[in-house]
């Protein structure tokens, strides 16, 4: 072969290339980025509406609706829309088509919201624009708490300090911090006061807007000199607020301060943190711009000491529930396993073949393979992640077979008393065609792979990507280094004999090898008696064989089937919904005796820190990346560590979904993904399932969707089943007698602004600012009535309106008031309005959950009224997505394989010969993961995929063998029988290396290891099947066939391949 001459007549230059290999990894590492997942490829943009005061129905009505619209009208390429309308913001999400350019949709959604933005309600400000993905999650949590330093102070520092200097960092981002309170100077108004001067809050309001201006003055010139014109527009002190004049009555002037108090406050409270019990401040950080997640956690861990510098000495920083913990845990089991394999590996290629020598070339193949793959990936901008690592490690066991069979064959040319150099030569060349075309089986088999869409392509390529590429190398290098190794290290071997070792270690290894050899000749033996009786009974063996293998294919629909193995992150997540209304100061009371109940199940010495966000939402943008469903104040997220040597977490999560309801009846309790991965394939949902009522009335579909709910939970493995949305927060309904406002001389603007400011603050619509001197930060100057003193129905219906002749006008005398029932959030899709009902998994299959669940939805649809879709999303619809298409691709590799294997032998009965191992393949893929209790998985089918590849290139060795023999005039059935004698120690050496490369992946010990482990096991069970067929059966068909053509005279000439 070509290449093997260049590489033995200049075996320098590929010395050298496997130095520059290896010296050019400590860069790539440290270029690489470290993930848990790959990005996940699909473009969304979301768009975040602010506008406090305003309820949930009113936000959707007047601001998404208009929002979303404007967005089906003028923005291309949309695949669809999901929006939630809260109160007091509106989140909407753009998902674009698959390979839509993200730069080209974010400009187009920013066209869209400005051309929306006219009829928009007045005072609101522009939205945000931002880029959404599925791995926007939370890394880490910093807490920000003081024992002496006010709340209002300490949430200012968060903002100013903490935030400001971390956001400064390579790829960190952060939420806006929760249980702060914005700091601003507060007007607090006094009702009695402004009735008995006949004012109104409005006034207060405009008084103070008048006097606070920020206007620009200019220069003059006086003389030979120019002057700056400073005018005192703004107040320089909060006291002198309380100065401002409002109105002067029978040469009186009443002074904001005579109806209302001023000081240097802070906003309402709408969530409320607790670290372990004690109130804090809370922001999460994320990573932007593809930089590794470790890195982004270590960025934020050097940068603390040098923040602390910056803060009062009573300010505590504290780092919780750190996932790079997990991501460095689950990387590092990974390469353990890579390690042990390539251990095992070595091991049994040194049994097999009894030289130290041959070991070391194999050995260091495997590396150097690995080392080219990661530089492709990082070329082409692949992290190092659990897929990609989890490809590699998979490569480790079949990265030995190019390796191995080519030493193993140039060992049995220098036997035969050829000089090293020409048994190299004939060595390489006479499996040249064979070893090419078993590697080219084992890429192509993941080429059906990158024609997956959506979230199983952007977690699978990378994966194929990661094999094929160490493929590729192993076999270059099998082509070019190794034989350059083997002329170093083995030419002194040629011509005779070394002496038997007889001491020590090497003494031990001799003879025990040399027991393996005496083993292997009586296997050989006994091997080629056995073959030989089959071979009589072929065609009663041949039967029985293939029913054996396709019985066990009724096994498949007994595995169940999931999208991905659950993971214990060491952490638990817990929401509890009060009744809807609930105020946000009731909370915490039932948040500690939650806890305590916690506490009581998770032993202390396993219990690390509890965290609660109590209450909600804080800001759109905390929404947006906070995936846990908070709608209202009757709201709050437990988040629960534990610590190393902790129990099973699904254990404990069992017993809280059992204690929970019984003790605390009426509020509702459901478990949502702590892990990464889980919440990366929820897609921002904070569940698996997801079925969704689109379209319709809400009074006809709520009965609907309480009825699927509670059928949902008779169905077995169902938990945590809720209808999302909520109907039933109480509201005050004020309706407005026009022609009274008419009479007494006023409008209904006056009406609503009086209460807004009144209840909300005037910062939404008529906001004014404060420059403080001293710091250089400009605060919001918020009036409005103190919560306090608006504790009842009689205190609202007594706020001043409007003030005529006789005198000032009441609330209550221009409104009637009712009371109601309103929902405290609205989602739509494809701005139809939709209501979700959620469900989790526990102790059963996803797949099988699903089929129960399909049940339910048909017999409930000849309920739905006209107009109205029930469909189920979620992780499954990502799952039947994914098992189409990998068994999609399943069927493509398989035709693949036959179509590469008849281009290579010119023939189409040859490659069908050889593809008969693989029914034998499916089989023990089945019984494996069947023994194993090991569901059919997204991994499980990626390693079925990849076995059909492996199982063929111990085939193709074997009826290749047999083709030159046939060839040479040998009758089918000798031939069979000695290519099957002959190949037996390179099949058997391959297999059963590649199983032991594979067996600590298939353990799935360690964290994260559950997430390959189904890969593992699935190759395993296909090879050791495939390997007893290739051995039992395949001599078998390719006897039976070539005898048929035989005696039917269509003997032709056959080449040797």
């Amino acid at each position: 072969m070509w290449i093997v001459n260049i590489a033995l007549r200049r075996p320098y230059t590929f010395l050298v290339m496997a130095l520059l290999i290896l010296l050019s990894m400590p860069y790539v590492l440290r270029k690489m980025s470290v993930d848990i997942f790959p990005s996940i490829d699909i473009p969304v943009v979301a768009m975040l509406y602010s506008y406090n005061g305003l309820p949930a129905p009113e936000i959707y009505s007047r601001i998404t609706r208009s929002a979303e619209r404007a967005m089906t009208q003028s923005v291309d390429n949309i695949e669809h829309t999901e929006s939630i309308s809260l109160a007091g913001g509106a989140i909407i999400k753009v998902f674009f088509q698959q390979g839509t350019d993200i730069g080209t949709a974010l400009a187009q959604v920013q066209s869209g919201a400005n051309a929306a933005y006219r009829s928009l309600p007045v005072g609101i400000a522009p939205p945000q624009v931002v880029q959404y993905s599925a791995t926007d999650l939370p890394l880490l949590q910093v807490g920000v708490s003081s024992a002496t330093v006010p709340e209002t102070e300490v949430g200012e520092l968060a903002n100013d300090v903490v935030r400001n200097t971390l956001r400064l960092k390579k790829g960190v981002e952060l939420t806006a911090p929760f249980g702060a309170r914005n700091r601003q100077i507060s007007v607090d108004i006094d009702t009695a006061a402004l009735l008995a001067r006949g004012i109104t809050p409005a006034d207060v309001t405009q008084a103070i807007g008048n006097q606070t201006l920020t206007l620009p003055t200019g220069i003059i010139k006086i003389g030979d000199r120019e002057y700056d014109v400073a005018l005192n527009g703004s107040v320089a002190t909060i006291a002198k607020i309380g100065d401002i004049p409002i109105s002067t009555v029978n040469g009186k002037t009443i002074h904001v301060r005579d109806v209302a108090s001023v000081r240097d406050g802070a906003g309402p409270l709408t969530t409320i943190v607790r670290q372990n019990g004690e109130r804090g401040i809370l922001t999460s950080v994320f990573k932007v711009g593809g930089v590794s997640t470790l890195d982004v956690v270590e960025q934020v861990r050097n940068e603390i000491p040098r923040i602390l510098e910056k803060l009062p000495e009573d300010i505590e920083l504290k780092l919780m529930f750190d996932q790079s913990l997990f991501v460095r845990a689950a990387i590092g089991n990974v390469l353990h396993e890579a390690l042990i394999a390539a251990s095992l590996t070595a091991a049994m290629i040194l049994l097999f073949l009894g030289n130290w020598r041959t070991t070391c070339i194999i050995a260091v193949s495997i590396p150097l393979s690995i080392c080219c793959s990661l530089i492709v990936l990082y070329l082409l901008g692949e992290t190092l992640n659990l897929m990609t690592l989890g490809g590699l490690a998979l490569a480790v066991g079949i990265l030995v077979d190019d390796a191995t069979v080519e030493i193993e064959n140039i060992e049995r040319q220098m036997a035969l008393g050829k000089n090293p150099h020409q048994a190299i030569l004939d060595g390489a060349q006479e499996i040249a065609v064979a070893a090419f075309v078993s590697t080219l089986c084992i890429c192509i088999v993941f080429v059906p792979m990158f024609f997956l869409t959506g979230v199983a392509r952007s977690l699978f390529v990378p994966l194929a990507e990661a094999v094929v590429f160490a493929m590729l190398a192993s076999y270059l290098l099998s082509r070019t280094l190794v034989p350059t190794l083997v002329m170093y290290m083995m030419a002194s071997q040629h011509g005779g004999h070394r002496p038997a070792p007889s001491r020590g270690a090497a003494a031990v290894f001799h003879r025990i090898h040399l027991r393996f050899e005496a083993g292997f000749t009586r296997l050989r033996e006994h091997y080629t008696v056995l073959l030989a009786s089959l071979l009589k009974q072929r065609r009663r063996f041949g039967a029985a064989f293939l029913g054996l293998c396709l019985l066990s294919l009724g096994l498949v629909p007994l595995l169940g089937q999931d999208l991905f193995p659950a993971v214990d992150a060491g952490q638990i997540r817990l929401h509890l919904r009060a009744p809807s209304g609930t105020r946000l100061e009731e909370m915490p009371k039932l948040v500690d005796q939650v806890e305590a109940t916690i506490r009581e199940t998770i032993p202390a010495g396993e219990l690390g820190d509890i965290l609660d966000i109590v209450g909600g939402p804080y800001s759109t943008r905390n929404t947006l990346f906070g995936n846990s469903g908070t709608a209202e104040t009757a709201d709050t997220e437990i988040m629960v560590s534990l610590n190393p040597g902790h129990a099973a977490s699904a254990g404990y999560v069992t017993r809280l979904r059992a204690l929970l309801p019984e003790r605390f009846p009426g509020v509702e309790f459901y478990f949502q993904p702590a892990d990464q991965v889980s919440q990366t394939l929820n897609f921002g949902t904070p569940a698996p399932i997801d079925i969704q009522f689109i379209g319709g009335k809400a009074a006809e579909v709520i009965p609907l969707a309480v009825e699927l709910n509670n059928r949902l939970r008779s169905v077995p493995g169902i938990v945590d089943a809720h209808v999302y949305q909520r109907w039933s927060k109480p509201a005050l309904a004020l309706d407005m007698d026009r022609v009274r406002l008419q009479q007494l001389g006023l409008a209904a603007k006056d009406v609503a602004q009086n209460v807004m400011i009144s209840l909300s603050g005037s910062m939404q619509a008529s906001p004014a600012y404060w420059l403080n001197p001293t710091n250089g930060n400009t605060y919001t100057i918020g009036v409005r009535s103190p919560e306090t003193s608006l504790d009842s129905l009689d205190s609202l219906l007594r706020t001043p309106v409007g003030a005529n002749a006789d005198g000032a006008q009441l609330l209550g005398n221009v409104v009637s008031l009712s009371r109601q029932a309103m929902a405290p959030m609205i989602t739509t899709y494809n701005t139809t309005p939709i209501f979700n009902v959620f469900a989790n998994v526990e102790g059963r299959d996803l797949g099988g959950v699903s089929r129960d669940i399909d049940v339910l939805l048909d017999e409930l649809r000849p309920k739905l009224p006209r107009g109205v879709e029930l469909v189920m999303r979620g992780q499954v619809e990502t799952l039947h997505s994914s098992f189409a298409g990998l068994a999609l691709g399943l069927a493509v590799a398989i035709v693949l394989v036959y179509l590469l294997l008849v281009v290579n032998f010119q023939s189409w009965l040859d490659p069908l010969i050889i593809i008969s191992a693989l029914p034998a393949a499916l089989a023990g893929i089945a019984w494996l993961l069947f023994l194993t209790g090991t569901t059919l998985s997204v991994p499980a089918l990626t390693g079925t995929i990849m076995t059909m590849g492996v199982a063929t290139a111990n085939s193709i060795l074997l009826v290749s063998f047999a083709r030159t023999r046939l060839s040479e005039g040998v009758p089918p059935l000798s031939a069979a029988l000695e290519a099957a004698s002959t190949r037996l120690r390179p099949v058997l050496m391959t297999a059963f290396a590649m199983i032991a490369g594979m067996l600590p992946m298939a353990l799935g010990v360690g964290e994260g290891a559950e997430q390959n482990a189904p890969l593992g096991r699935a190759v395993i069970g296909g090879l050791a099947f495939a390997t007893a067929s290739t051995l039992l059966f395949v001599p078998l068909v390719f006897a039976a066939v070539h005898l048929r053509l035989e005696r039917r005279g269509l003997t032709q000439h056959l080449a040797p391949a």
